[in-house]
């Protein structure tokens, strides 16, 4: 029988979210890619909440955009409704959140990457990837074709070997009953990648219809809709929108749960696989926060098409008669009707310390992985390193330096340290406290801070990067005539001081300052500045931020100069760590299994002191010198 053989350049296996980022950053980069898919109606897929962002993933979101990738444009185009999260709070956690049209957005998606030049889509599950001297060669998949290709990114998610479990009932398949990809994951430990097993769970989705709304509280979004992308017409998203509920678990909900954890494959030892710590189980939930008598529960619809609502708050594994009694224990789901059961998967991905920075595999050239193979969790953190990954292969066939994000330009760049860095025993959720730079790396400033390496890298438009040039001029020269007017204690000033609760003028000031007090702000301003010019809202903001948080600004950008010396001193490859006499063994051992690039790197390993950096940062010093230290 001949074997079917194909030659392209990019290989991307799994077309969910990092998939797709991955093959839409090769093939509009003009590489030929095939995205491989064990269904092509799965494209996209949320198997579990129906939303996109939410807090700090909003920052990653925006991000993705900044870069030239596509999940902000796609939810732009398919949510039901839009919310500006931690608003009572500093710009450096507000987090855009919203709720999608789970079938919208995965057509949506699909038809994008239907309609790219140099992409291919392919339905068929990759069982083997092939190399030759420790170089990427190709795959070969369950029908024996081989793909050959120049670069491999691995994006399977939560399919290989996965396993769906709630009670007794285990079912080998992927999310929302789809074919699992059994035999990957063998070819994998075949060329010595070690492999994690964890788990993750989703609650049932309900039916709209036997819900009773009036005992919950409707939670209603944003007035006025901020888009995700930096390329949506704001007017474009003024939608109407539809409505989320709240309710709440009570005593008796616990009193169920707790009387049938003998039956929950979570604490039986059926389930083996480990679990989110910020994403638990409602059985969790009761056992871990005993001395909480409820937990909050949202109603979210899975889209505008359908009756399917999603439990959020109350994902589980209990047996299905233990579901609809703690369901039903619930104010408003008394009488509700379960669609999908609540169920955990369980899913091989790998230990990420094996990747480098920019996502490749350290010991097989040309393959790289993205999304929760790399052991995280959640959509948006799956986009950010599928974009990654997708840009660095095609870097690597391109033949130029991969893009590598640090922890003090973007919130991917803490990340994909955080997973190549540091011990990850679970899957890994970003959060706005893992993010040390955070007033610097907010989600408004997104394109400020990336768009320029999206154009480098050649997935920005020129009139987009022209866009941004002139708003940094605008930003720029705005903040710079404000700080430059000055105002007098005229009685219009005054008397708009006085409406704002804002101390009168002893003598004359600058609008900067004024800006600067807490209840004041550029906008409100506006009725004593006559000389303001007409500027997009979006310039505004940034104008109002930059001058309120100046002082903090720049005490950030200090502590950023200081954490960039020490991510510029690289540690050569070469470098035998049991030269270094005076390291602690522990500290030997964690540097040669981590490898990393820069002191900054080695800093934030676990095991790894600061007098073991001293002790490296002098062994270095005389090793520049001599190209061996003694």
């Amino acid at each position: 029988m001949k074997t079917v053989e194909e030659f392209v350049d990019v290989v991307v296996v799994g077309a969910g979210h990092a998939g797709c980022e991955a093959a839409l950053a090769c093939a509009r980069l003009g590489l030929e890619t095939v995205i491989f898919t064990v269904s092509v109606d799965s494209i996209a897929l949320m198997p579990c909440n129906p939303n996109v962002g939410g807090s700090s993933k909003g920052h990653l979101v925006r991000e993705v955009d900044a870069l030239g990738g596509e999940m902000g444009k796609n939810i732009d185009k398919t949510f039901i409704q839009s919310k500006m999260l931690n608003q009572s709070k500093g710009p450096a956690v507000h987090s855009l959140r919203a709720q999608a049209d789970k079938a919208e957005y995965s057509r949506s998606m699909r038809k994008v990457l239907e309609n790219t030049e140099h992409l291919y889509i392919k339905q068929a599950e990759v069982a083997e990837i092939l190399t030759e001297e420790k170089r990427i060669t190709g795959v070969k998949t369950c029908s024996g074709a081989i793909y050959h290709c120049k670069a491999c990114v691995l994006c399977t998610g939560t399919y290989l070997k996965a396993r769906c479990i709630y009670g007794d009932v285990s079912t080998y398949t992927g999310p929302n009953g789809l074919q699992a990809a059994n035999h990957l994951t063998d070819s994998l430990k075949a060329h010595g990648i070690e492999m994690y097993r964890f788990k993750t769970g989703t609650p049932a989705r309900v039916d709209r219809r036997s819900i009773d709304f009036s005992k919950m509280e409707e939670q209603l979004g944003d007035e006025r809709v901020v888009p995700f992308s930096f390329t949506t017409n704001p007017e474009d998203v003024q939608i109407e929108q539809a409505s989320c509920w709240l309710t709440y678990t009570n005593e008796k909900t616990h009193e169920i749960i707790r009387a049938n954890l003998d039956r929950s494959p979570l604490f039986s030892g059926a389930i083996e696989g480990t679990g989110p710590r910020y994403c638990p189980s409602i059985e969790d939930k009761v056992v871990k926060f005993a001395d909480k008598n409820r937990h909050q529960v949202f109603l979210e619809p899975e889209g505008l098409h359908t009756n399917e609502m999603y439990v959020g708050g109350m994902s589980s594994s209990l047996p299905e008669d233990v579901q609809y009694a703690m369901y039903h224990s619930v104010a408003g789901m008394e009488n509700v009707k379960i669609v999908r059961n609540a169920y955990a998967i369980e899913y091989d991905c790998i230990n990420p310390r094996q990747l480098d920075a920019s996502l490749e595999f350290k010991k097989i050239k040309g393959l790289f992985s993205g999304g929760q193979f790399n052991g995280s969790s959640g959509y948006e953190e799956a986009a950010a390193q599928g974009l990654i990954a997708g840009i660095n292969a095609a870097m690597e066939i391109l033949g130029r330096e991969p893009l590598i994000l640090d922890r003090s330009e973007a919130y991917i760049g803490v990340l994909i340290d955080d997973l190549v860095t540091k011990e990850n025993k679970e899957p890994y959720r970003m959060m706005t406290s893992r993010a040390e730079y955070r007033l610097l790396l907010r989600q408004d400033n997104a394109d400020l801070r990336l768009t320029k390496k999206g154009y480098e890298v050649g997935l920005i438009s020129e009139e987009r990067y022209q866009g941004l040039l002139k708003k940094e001029r605008q930003i720029e020269e705005e903040i710079q005539r404000v700080w430059h007017t000055n105002l007098g204690g005229t009685p219009q000033v005054q008397a708009f001081l006085e409406a704002h609760e804002s101390t009168a003028l002893k003598s004359g000031t600058t609008l900067g300052e004024l800006i600067r007090r807490p209840e004041l702000s550029y906008e409100m301003l506006a009725e004593i500045d006559p000389e303001r010019p007409a500027l997009p809202a979006d310039v505004q903001e940034q104008v109002n931020i930059n001058i309120k948080y100046q002082g903090y600004i720049e005490r950030q950008m200090k502590q950023v100069e200081q954490f960039k010396k020490l991510e510029s001193k690289k540690i050569p490859k070469d470098l035998d760590y049991d030269d270094v006499y005076s390291l602690r063994i522990e500290a030997k051992q964690k540097l040669k299994a981590y490898e990393p690039a820069s002191i900054g790197q080695a800093s934030r390993i676990a095991g790894v002191s600061p007098a073991d950096i001293s002790v490296l940062l002098v062994y270095l010093e005389q090793y520049g010198k001599t190209g061996r230290a003694k």
